[in-house]
């Protein structure tokens, strides 16, 4: 009898645990994040790869520049600047799994350029291609894990979109530790090659598949993502306020710019959305991850440890997975608010450190070697568990449907701006400055971002997009027309 009870117990679990069909909702996010999974890789190469190109027996055909170097770690961050609109309205108008799929697209080309190419042409050439999976897989990716998840997830599965670049991060330090530089190039590759073989088989979201009329389709994937009949009671439901999302969104005009900044409660959340993702991607942590191997060999000349700048990077990247994986368990229960407070202040303290550090060893006087390590590991950890994924989070809980595209886009562009500025202007402020300086301004605006959201952001789990907006008008609940048209619940779609 013990043993029977024992035979099942992995049954039953599996069975609670895809209870609305949190499994299949899960297994769906895994599948949509594997581009942003592959990005992650393409920006982590060039850490430990760069030693190699810039090396006279490497296998380029001649030692990469400095200058080289930079400009492909800026240049993936410059097509967004200019195509973050243009992806927004691919969205919309092609659908979010034929652009999920144009962004593995995108990255197979940039691969395949450098697979055949390492001249410093084909280098910057195939970066700026990549710039374009960039734009896509930023936009595409949030809305994507947003209209497939159930409210008691949505925060989880927003949170994956970080986790799966983070692993690529750490998947490309382990392979440019082991293996050779021409079998990392021919994994990397394999990866969206896969998937856009396994994606084809994968739904659309039922949101984009009611805007298109294909409410049969839309109640199948539905009951796939929910684990349940497509003549469920509570699917038919969600699929009628679906149906009346659409077509309120039919009777009124097209969503642009302008109508974020009429608003002043919705202008206030794209101010909102737009300072915490500005404030988290200005942070320091894309430089340090591109320069992880350069910056820990710098931080490891006093420390009697047998790893290699690379060893050191993927340590690191283990405790960014980590990070990753702790913030996907508790966003649900800390709450978005203070999860990023908290972690912001703790990614600056860290900094600090780190600047410290540098500054007082720079006057030949002796600090213990394991600072600068223990600070950079909370740093990436607190990076990583908090202050990276959840911005990505509350901006999906911000905006309607009817202007959650557009916002996405212009944010998006912002962003994209930032990451190209301080990557490229991450070399000359290293040499006009110097390290210390450097890792004491990003604690700046770490502590900037904490002071930031404590007073100005909201917490938005489990709320409305009009229970939020109630608290941007200081708890003063203004009745939109929209409400009577589609009601309260229609917003957390």
């Amino acid at each position: 009898m013990h043993s029977t009870m024992f035979k099942l117990l992995p049954l039953k679990w599996v069975a609670r645990v895809n209870d609305g069909g949190l499994l299949n909702q899960f297994f769906m996010a895994l599948m949509v994040t594997i581009p942003v999974l592959n990005f992650g890789m393409l920006l982590g190469w060039q850490s430990p790869m760069t030693p190699l190109l810039q090396s006279p027996t490497g296998p380029a055909p001649e030692p990469i520049s400095d200058e080289t170097i930079s400009w492909m770690a800026s240049l993936v961050f410059f097509p967004p600047i200019f195509c973050g609109f243009l992806m927004g309205n691919l969205v919309d108008k092609l659908g979010r799994k034929k652009v999920t799929l144009l962004t593995s697209l995108f990255l197979l080309i940039s691969w395949t350029i450098t697979l055949f190419s390492l001249r410093p042409w084909a280098l910057i050439f195939s970066r700026a291609v990549a710039g374009f999976a960039c734009a896509s897989c930023y936009v595409v990716t949030p809305l994507y894990l947003k209209e497939i998840a159930s409210d008691n997830v949505r925060g989880a599965l927003g949170s994956l979109f970080i986790l799966s670049q983070n692993l690529g991060y750490l998947l490309i330090y382990v392979a440019g530790d082991l293996l050779s530089f021409a079998v990392v190039m021919w994994i990397c590759t394999a990866v969206p090659v896969l998937h856009l073989l396994a994606f084809l088989a994968m739904p659309e979201t039922p949101v984009f598949l009611v805007k298109q009329g294909k409410q049969q389709e839309a109640r199948a994937a539905l009951a796939w993502l929910r684990n349940t009949t497509v003549d469920d009671k509570n699917l038919e439901e969600t699929v009628q306020q679906l149906e009346r999302e659409e077509e309120y969104a039919r009777s009124v005009k097209k969503s642009s710019w302008k109508d974020l900044v009429k608003d002043k409660t919705t202008f206030k959340a794209f101010r909102i959305a737009s300072n915490v993702m500005i404030l988290q991607e200005t942070c320091g942590y894309l430089v340090v991850l591109t320069y992880a191997g350069s910056i820990f060999e710098q931080a490891s000349e006093s420390i009697n440890l047998k790893l290699s700048p690379n060893k050191q990077t993927i340590v690191i990247g283990a405790i960014q997975l980590i990070g990753s994986i702790v913030a996907s368990c508790i966003v649900e229960q800390t709450g978005r608010k203070w999860l990023l407070a908290g972690t912001s202040f703790a990614t600056g303290l860290s900094m600090l450190a780190l600047g410290a550090w540098f500054y007082v060893t720079s006057m030949s006087i002796w600090l213990p070697g394991w600072l600068p390590v223990l600070a950079m590991g909370l740093c990436i950890f607190s990076d990583a568990a908090g202050y990276q994924p959840v911005p990505y989070v509350i901006t999906s809980e911000l905006f309607s449907f009817q202007h959650r595209g557009m916002a996405t886009s212009i944010i998006t562009t912002f962003t994209a701006l930032s990451d190209f500025l301080q990557t490229k202007a991450y070399d000359p402020l290293l040499k006009l400055l110097g390290i210390h300086w450097v890792f004491m301004m990003f604690s700046v605006v770490c502590f900037l971002g904490t002071f930031y959201t404590i007073m100005w952001v909201p917490e938005t789990k489990n709320r409305s997009v009009e229970e939020i907006y109630a608290l941007l008008e200081d708890g003063r609940k203004k009745q939109k027309s929209r409400d009577v048209e589609i009601g309260k619940e229609v917003s957390r779609l």
